[in-house]
């Protein structure tokens, strides 16, 4: 079986007509933006590329986890997507990311599962590799909904609506809903 996002099953169904206004309509939101305002999941991401800080890469474990969590930039989100072959959600990057670099031993689990499994520390305390984790995101089980890999600069590296990508921190929105920093 194979996990799929909506946008990808319907490109793959559409005719050439069809499909020129599936992507208008996705671009506009339909010309109704405000019905989506603050939701991460269709807002598309400002950043497909980053460079990260020549001292980060210093430390081999974070540069063994960035080298395996950029090999996946542009991969699309998809809900419950656990591996390049389905994809990835929030979490399901993180741990994929974590376990695959050798950084650290992660079996796949929410973002939630990730937060428990983290020691928490001061946000002027974060480095390069730490794991950054949101709340209201979307109504999750637990108070955190969505995670990511902190790079820097006020920045992370996470899946979200415009699939696995780098965003700001620091921007309302990520502001908002910024829960802890965690170290694994």
């Amino acid at each position: 079986m194979k996990n799929k996002s909506l946008g990808a099953v319907a490109l793959a169904n559409l005719d050439p007509e069809q499909t020129e206004r599936y992507l208008i309509y996705q671009k506009t939101k339909g010309n109704r933006p405000y019905l989506f305002e603050g939701n991460i999941y269709v807002h598309p991401g400002e950043y497909t590329d980053y460079d990260i800080p020549p001292e980060a890469l210093a430390d081999p474990e974070f540069a063994a986890l960035i080298a395996e969590a950029e090999k996946y930039l542009g991969y699309p989100y998809v809900w419950g997507g656990a591996s390049p072959s389905t994809s990835f959600d929030c979490s399901g990057f993180v741990c994929y990311v974590l376990d695959q670099s050798g950084v650290y031993p992660m079996s796949r689990t929410t973002a939630q599962g990730i937060f428990n499994q983290c020691a928490k520390i001061p946000r002027s305390e974060a480095k390069p590799g730490d794991i950054i984790f949101f709340t209201g995101t979307y109504d999750s089980s637990g108070p955190v909904s969505h995670v990511g890999i902190y790079v820097g600069g006020n920045m992370m590296l996470h899946c979200a609506s415009g699939g696995v990508q780098y965003a700001r921190m620091d921007t309302n929105y990520w502001t908002e809903h910024f829960y802890a920093m965690g170290r694994l």
